[in-house]
């Protein structure tokens, strides 16, 4: 055999080797096993109920000046999260009569509303203001969880309901109101329910 032989025969001996020392860093013991894992939100829902046929927390026709109305509404957690706060906002449209603009006077100034919580027959005013002011976009204490006994420590919790009592009283100031004879308003509350904060689970 000659020397080129003998080197090429020994270049394949060693790729050889190599290769059957490569292939062999296969040949191992393993077990594999697949977990399969999930994550699942939680829903935040509540909703309002008021006590008239449509289900609206005040409908009232030919109110006047030192009429009071008192009405309870129920708020429902119907979701699978607990409540920290819930955000009242409040806006309203008044619809004049006359069609005119009241010389300026806004029936919504005129609207006291007063959120109550009954304790032992005891009715207590948990927080006092009128229409106007509770419906200026920069009210930043809009908690109405907040108001009753200065805040519930645990909120509103899944599955639970809170009833609220508010009275509207249409204020007697001993001036002329005549301007607001025959007008009417229309109130939209709207409820944002937030979250409690996160936890380790």
């Amino acid at each position: 055999m000659s020397i080129k032989q003998k080197l090429a025969m020994g270049i394949l001996t060693g790729g050889l080797a190599i290769s059957m020392i490569g292939g062999g860093t296969y040949a191992y013991f393993n077990d594999v096993e697949v977990n399969n894992s999930s994550f699942a939100a939680g829903t935040l829902d509540i909703n309002v109920a008021g006590n008239d046929a449509d289900n609206a927390i005040i409908n009232v026709t030919n109110i006047k000046p030192g009429d009071t109305m008192l009405r309870t509404f129920k708020l429902n957690n119907t979701g699978s999260l607990d409540v920290s706060k819930v955000l009242l906002t409040s806006k309203y449209t008044v619809v004049d009569a006359k069609g005119s603009d009241n010389g300026g006077a806004d029936f919504g100034e005129h609207i006291k509303v007063k959120f109550l919580i009954n304790k032992d027959k005891r009715t207590e005013v948990v927080h006092e203001t009128t229409l106007k002011d509770l419906s200026k976009t920069d009210v930043t204490d809009r908690d109405i969880l907040g108001w009753i006994l200065d805040g519930e420590p645990d909120g509103l919790k899944a599955g639970t309901s809170d009833t609220l009592s508010v009275m509207f009283e249409f204020v007697e100031n001993k001036k002329d109101q005549n301007v607001f004879q025959g007008d009417s308003l229309k109130l939209e509350w709207t409820f944002d329910a937030k979250q409690t904060s996160g936890s380790a689970r």
